[in-house]
Order: C-alpha cells, then sequence, then structure tokens
C-alpha cells in the first residue's frame, strides 16, 4: 500500500507539469492597478473570468457590517449602459453564466462563457464596476431581500446560526467575530453615504485582480483590459486592516437552545493566517482528522462509536488569523459530553503520538489529487490562480504547493497539534433541545 501511495505522489508532479505550468500563466497591470492573470487554453472554445476584489466582512466595522455581502448583491441592479436586471440578460443571450460569493476576506465574481463573447464580458463588468446604480429605490428592494435571507438562513441553519455564534465569541476584537451577512440592526441603518462611501473604496480597480482562462490570446486580453477596464479611475488604497485578536488565555463555551433533532457541536482552535509557515501542516491535520471512511473522527466516533452522524473540520485560507474549527451532528440518543471527550482522546492520541508514516503518505497524495483534479478545468484553474495571488501573495505559490505539503513531516503534524489545538485556545458551542425542568 506505501509503494502505491508514494507511486500516485511521485508521478502526479510530473502530470500536474505536464498539464499546466507557472511560466504558462501570463501577467500584466494596467495603469489604473488593475492585475491581469491570463492562462490561454484553447481545449474547448470557452473562457471565464474570474475578479477578486479584496473586500471581505474584514472589511467592515460595527455600523456597516453586511456591507461586503450586499454589493454581491447590488452589482447585479443595473449601472449606466446595463440597467436593472440587465446584467444576467445579456450574458444570457451571449451563451454565458455567472455567479459571486463573499466572505470574512474577499468577494468573488465568476463569469464563464463562449471565448468569442469575451468582449461583451468585458464591457459588463467595466459598466458595473464603473458606473454601478446605488439608487435609493433599488438599495431598499435589495436590502429587503438580504434581511429576508438573513432571517431564514438562521432558521432554516442550524450549522450556521452555530458558526455566526462561535465566531461572536472567538474573536473579541477582530472583524471576523461578526457574520458575513451581516447584523439585522446594521442592514437596516445603511445610510447611502455609507454605501457610496463603500463603493468607491473597494470597488476600485486597484483592489481587483482578475483571472481569465481560455480560449483566448494574452494579446486579446491586453487590448480589451485597455479598451474597458483602463480608462476606470484608481482610487486611493483602501485602510488596512490592523486589529490583532488578543491571545486566548482559557476555555470559551456556549449553549444555545433552539428545537433540533439532535445536538450540533463545534470545538474552534486559533490558527495563523495562509501565508504562515504551520499552513500546510494544519491542512494536513486537518485531513488527517477527517478527511475520507479512514479518518480519526470518523472512524472512531461514526464506525466505531456510532456516537455522531455527522463529523469533520473546517480550515481555510483566510488574510489574518483565523480558526481550525471540527463540527459534529450528535447520533439520537447520544449525549455531547461523550461526543466531546471522543473527539479529545483522538487529538490527544495525535498530540502524544504522532501520526503514523503512512497515514502521511495518504493525505499527502489526497491533497495532491485533490490540487490536480482542481486544474483540469478552465474554471479550476482561474479560481485555483486567483486564489493564490490574492491569499498567499504570488499565483507563483500554487506551484510550489506540492512540494511544500511533500515537505512536512509526521512531527511537523505532531507539533502544530501541540501548539494550536490546546484546552486554552478553544471555544466550544452547541445548539440543543432546551432541557425539560
Amino acid at each position: 500500500m506505501f509503494r502505491i501511495l508514494l507511486l500516485v505522489f511521485v508521478l502526479c508532479p510530473l502530470l500536474l507539469s505536464a498539464q499546466l505550468k507557472a511560466s504558462d500563466v501570463d501577467t500584466f497591470r494596467l495603469d489604473n492597478g488593475m492585475k491581469f492573470l491570463v492562462v490561454e487554453d484553447f481545449s474547448i472554445p470557452n473562457a471565464n473570468m474570474y475578479l477578486f476584489y479584496k473586500v471581505g466582512s474584514r472589511n467592515e466595522y460595527q455600523g456597516i457590517t453586511g456591507l461586503s455581502h450586499f454589493f454581491e448583491h447590488m452589482m447585479f441592479n443595473g449601472a449606466k449602459k446595463y440597467g436593472p436586471k440587465e446584467f444576467d440578460r445579456v450574458m444570457e443571450f451571449n451563451g454565458g453564466a455567472n455567479n459571486a460569493y463573499t466572505t470574512n476576506d474577499v468577494t468573488v465574481y465568476t463569469d464563464w462563457f463562449p471565448a468569442a463573447s469575451t468582449e461583451v464580458i468585458f464591457d459588463l463588468e467595466s459598466d458595473r464596476i464603473a458606473n454601478l446604480s446605488i439608487a435609493p429605490e433599488m438599495v431598499e428592494s435589495e436590502r429587503g431581500v438580504v434581511l429576508s435571507e438573513r432571517r431564514t438562513g438562521l432558521e432554516n441553519s442550524p450549522w450556521r446560526e452555530l458558526i455566526y455564534l462561535i465566531n461572536g465569541m472567538a474573536f473579541m476584537e477582530h472583524p471576523y467575530q461578526w457574520p458575513v451577512i451581516g447584523y439585522e440592526d446594521d442592514m437596516k441603518n445603511w445610510t447611502q453615504e455609507d454605501l457610496e462611501a463603500y463603493f468607491e473604496t473597494y470597488y476600485a480597480p486597484n483592489n481587483c485582480v482578475v483571472v481569465i482562462s481560455g480560449a483566448i490570446t494574452t494579446e486579446e486580453v491586453k487590448k480589451l483590459a485597455e479598451q474597458y477596464m483602463a480608462p476606470i479611475p484608481a482610487q486611493p488604497s483602501p485602510p488596512k486592516v490592523h486589529i490583532t485578536e488578543p491571545e486566548q488565555k482559557g476555555e470559551r463555551r456556549f449553549t444555545h437552545y433552539r428545537e433540533v433533532a439532535t445536538p450540533y457541536m463545534m470545538i474552534s482552535y486559533h490558527v495563523p493566517e495562509a501565508t504562515h509557515e504551520d499552513y500546510y501542516a494544519l491542512s494536513l491535520l486537518s485531513a488527517v482528522l477527517s478527511n475520507g471512511n479512514s479518518s480519526r473522527l470518523y472512524s472512531s466516533l461514526v464506525d466505531d462509536k456510532q456516537q455522531v452522524s455527522q463529523i469533520g473540520t473546517l480550515f481555510d485560507a483566510s488574510f489574518d488569523p483565523g480558526l481550525f474549527t471540527i463540527y459534529a451532528l450528535a447520533s439520537p440518543e447520544v449525549n455531547t459530553e461523550a461526543i466531546e471527550s471522543g473527539i479529545y482522546e483522538e487529538i490527544e492520541k495525535i498530540l502524544t503520538e504522532g501520526i503514523t508514516e503512512e497515514e502521511l503518505q495518504k493525505v499527502k497524495n489526497q491533497k495532491l489529487i485533490e490540487f490536480y483534479q482542481q486544474i483540469q478545468t478552465i474554471n479550476g484553474k482561474s479560481n485555483n490562480i486567483g486564489t493564490y495571488e490574492v491569499f498567499f501573495g504570488d499565483y507563483a505559490e500554487m506551484f510550489n504547493a506540492p512540494e511544500a505539503f511533500n515537505k512536512v513531516t509526521q512531527e511537523e503534524i505532531k507539533e502544530v497539534a501541540q501548539k494550536y489545538l490546546t484546552h486554552q485556545n478553544k471555544t466550544v458551542g452547541i445548539i440543543r433541545n432546551q432541557p425539560e425542568n
């Protein structure tokens, strides 16, 4: 088995190098600061455009929470040339589709289209960047939409509510404490001035990275970028987020009561940002704990003890130190104390004994195969290139990731577990039915 795993890890970089290389990514920057990354790929007659705006809920403050997510909605509601609802109609008429998402750190817009429609997409995107309509009547209409989204999201998803509560307790000072969708009272009271100032600051070309992959040449992209994007003026650099979350010096814990079939649990630990030297070891630790049926937590709490019906970990790249979270959904008639004890038991084994070489090689291969599969498509190429450019500071780091995972040792996995998965560094949250008196 070990030989097979090792062979996979040796062969995948060869396949990766044959498929995509750092030199295949062309880059240029317009005079207004907008950066473009381009991958020419004529395997299919399609292309995409991914626009990474470096704005998320971490750029907000109490009083304007939720504005990043709100503008994700507003960006589809009309500008100077293309009016309300025309963005989608024009794109669909030209064979395209789109989506968008907002996180703590970024807001990303994704367009997919036949390569022959590329100029139309540039026209659409440049219109809403330069001339987005923030008309009061549209603001009020969309305000109602996001308020409804917040209410129904909390009502329908105990997981979403638990994440909101965990973040709010784990972070005392850093803006990661508030939900991406915002606080309801803030959402109800955004002013026109708040909206206009926020858009001007963060939807500036110098705050955006554009990634284009597909059946179009870099020269064609440059020509269209100069025509449609270059005239948009740059803005002063957005204010830096300088708040550092203080070290947590003791366990935090809460129980939230709502009607649920079985209890929900999350255990979160503070961990560093994406560019930290421990990132790759923590990513592999997350995989050891929860990737697949043979992972530590699944094999113990699902297969052996049957204490939970769902269990997993959450660990994502972030601009600032974030959270490493273990989540579990209890099986019927199982108390949360037993589940929590079972989770700590598996963590303690890693803290004291470490992991096996076979486990390490398995998760390394899982990461590499997952990575290789992601960049098979033009959408995967753009998403990964943009993610590494924005979160790791350079798209070229994507091509260093396989080697970075490969270098992680058993001892480093043990060390990061000992460093971060500590009693004083954790926040525990439980959602359950209120007990009868």
